[in-house]
């Protein structure tokens, strides 16, 4: 690998980019592809390679690339530290997320409820300016205060973050957008936020909304939701 190469793939990495290097396996020849803007039949292929966090060849024009990803880790903010937050860190963490719980309240975001969790007693704005969202982060908002999960939303919904969800049931969700709209958000916009969260999948308990959380998290990862 080129010095040039290896330094534009450590500044993509250290600014949470993901970035992928193509090699044309007959004659060698190395481009590092922006995922997210690349447009070409490469790009479009190292899009899905890096959605799919899947290196390998792919033929394009009679062309055979070797794609290299390089993604930034995963990234999952809990805003509330209630009971679903409890086991959905833990199967974040399996998935290979880095975790984030956010809450004001000392109460409930304690090290004995979250072991070996990064905690914050932040408001979501502050938090959320001193550790920004990336491509990759996924924000989950469970706490039904507005005075804590609105602002974080808010934030999210401007980021470019790939996964936006809100606990609470459709009469909740409805309020919820009414009051988003007020600072300036259309209804596309606010399509973005799924909610009520997770997948119907008939969950219950904390762990079963917990499964349904992370699986929605995961369909809209891998597929774009589709």
């Amino acid at each position: 690998m080129k010095r040039e190469t290896l330094n534009r793939i450590q500044e993509a990495r250290g600014a949470g980019r993901a970035i992928v290097r193509a090699i044309d396996l007959s004659s060698g020849t190395e481009r590092l592809v922006d995922p997210k803007s690349d447009s070409s039949a490469l790009g479009q292929a190292a899009s899905q390679a890096a959605r799919a966090d899947q290196s390998g060849p792919i033929d394009i024009d009679g062309v055979t690339w070797f794609l290299s990803v390089y993604n930034p880790p995963l990234d999952l903010v809990i805003v509330g530290a209630v009971h679903i937050a409890q086991p959905l860190s833990v199967m974040a963490k399996l998935a290979g997320y880095r975790i984030r719980v956010i809450d004001p309240r000392t109460a409930f975001a304690t090290a004995e409820r979250f072991p070996g969790v990064a905690l914050t007693h932040d408001w979501p704005d502050d938090a959320l300016a001193k550790t920004p969202l990336g491509p990759r982060s996924a924000l989950v908002a469970l706490t039904h205060d507005p005075k804590v999960d609105d602002p974080a939303l808010t934030i999210a919904l401007r980021s470019d973050c790939f996964y936006v969800g809100a606990l609470g049931s459709k009469k909740t969700h409805a309020g919820r957008r009414e009051r988003l709209k007020a600072h300036g958000f259309s209804d596309a916009e606010l399509d973005h936020i799924h909610g009520p969260i997770g997948l119907s999948i008939g969950a219950r308990s904390p762990a079963e909304i917990a499964v349904s959380i992370l699986a929605q998290m995961t369909q809209q990862l891998r597929t774009g939701g589709a």
